[in-house]
């Protein structure tokens, strides 16, 4: 007895390929950069390009109608950034209370000598 041949479905010819987005890569690794220099004040300029090509992307892969492959780094990427972001504000924000204190710390005014009225 002989049974009918199973064929998986196929494709349609004029469909595309899923594709790795290459931008999403990128949203990682300025994401990664920003946090490694981000207590340094530096990680904020990787970070906002960071986020900015995020949303290019986001707007790519919408586009796409799923067939551009990367959220999950996209979204590895973001979470990094805004990471590098808080730690460059936290930076910010010791430094200047340590500034304050070291102002607050010093005397006042001029110093004059004993015998002057």
């Amino acid at each position: 007895m002989s049974y009918p041949a199973m064929t998986a479905p196929t494709r349609h010819p004029m469909d595309p390929e899923p594709a790795p987005s290459t931008k999403a890569r990128a949203v990682f690794a300025l994401g990664l950069v920003a946090l490694l220099t981000g207590a340094m004040v530096g990680g904020v300029i990787p970070a906002t390009v960071a986020l900015i090509l995020a949303r290019q992307v986001r707007r790519q892969a919408y586009a796409a109608g799923g067939y551009l492959l990367g959220a999950a780094w996209v979204r590895r990427g973001e979470r990094l950034a805004w990471a590098g972001i808080v730690l460059a504000l936290t930076a910010l924000v010791v430094a200047s209370i340590a500034g304050l204190l070291h102002l607050a710390g010093t005397p006042g005014g001029q110093d004059f000598d004993s015998d002057t009225d």
